[in-house]
C-alpha cells in the first residue's frame, strides 16, 4: 500500500507522519509527504519538529518538502490528510473520476475525539502532535 500524508507547508505535521509511519509499518506500507502549500519546497522540515522526533527516535533531517500534485492522485492508494482545511484543498484538485481516498489522519483513531492535528508550527506543542501522529499510525496500521 501506498500512503501519503499531507499537511500545509510539509515541514511538520505531515513529514512527522511520514517517519512515523515508516518505522512503525515495518516495510508493510510505502509512505511520503507533501504540502498543499509550495513555500517550502526543497526544505528540511522544521527545526523544532526534526528535535522532536529526533527525542523519540524518528529521523526527519533527510526529508524534504514538496508540493502536493495532482498526479499523486494516481500514485497513491491513500492519501492522509493533516486536517480538514488540507482535505478540502485536496479535493479542491481531485481529478474527474478518481476514487483515491482522502482521509483525517485521525479518522482511523476515533477514540480520540479529534479530528484534525493541530499545526505545531502555530501552536508550538510538537510532542502533542507526535502524540496524535503516533496514535493515528498505530490506528491506521490496525485497520489495513
Amino acid at each position: 500500500m501506498k500512503v501519503l500524508c499531507v499537511c500545509l507547508g510539509n515541514i511538520c505535521r505531515s513529514p512527522t507522519a511520514e517517519a512515523v509511519l515508516r518505522e512503525f509499518g515495518g516495510g508493510q506500507i510505502e509512505v511520503d509527504s507533501a504540502g498543499t502549500g509550495g513555500w517550502h519546497v526543497g526544505k528540511p522540515p522544521y527545526g523544532p519538529a526534526i528535535q522532536a522526533g529526533e527525542a523519540r527516535g524518528y529521523e526527519l533531517a533527510h526529508l524534504r518538502a514538496r508540493q502536493f500534485d495532482v498526479a499523486d492522485f494516481a500514485r497513491f492508494d491513500l492519501i492522509l490528510v493533516m486536517d480538514r482545511q488540507n482535505q478540502a484543498d485536496v479535493e479542491a484538485l481531485r481529478p474527474v473520476g478518481n476514487e483515491t481516498p482522502v482521509r483525517l489522519f485521525l479518522s482511523y483513531a476515533a477514540d480520540l475525539g479529534r479530528n484534525d492535528v493541530p499545526d505545531p508550527y502555530y501552536t508550538g506543542d510538537f510532542d502533542e502532535a507526535l502524540d496524535l501522529i503516533e496514535a493515528g499510525a498505530r490506528a491506521l496500521l490496525r485497520a489495513i
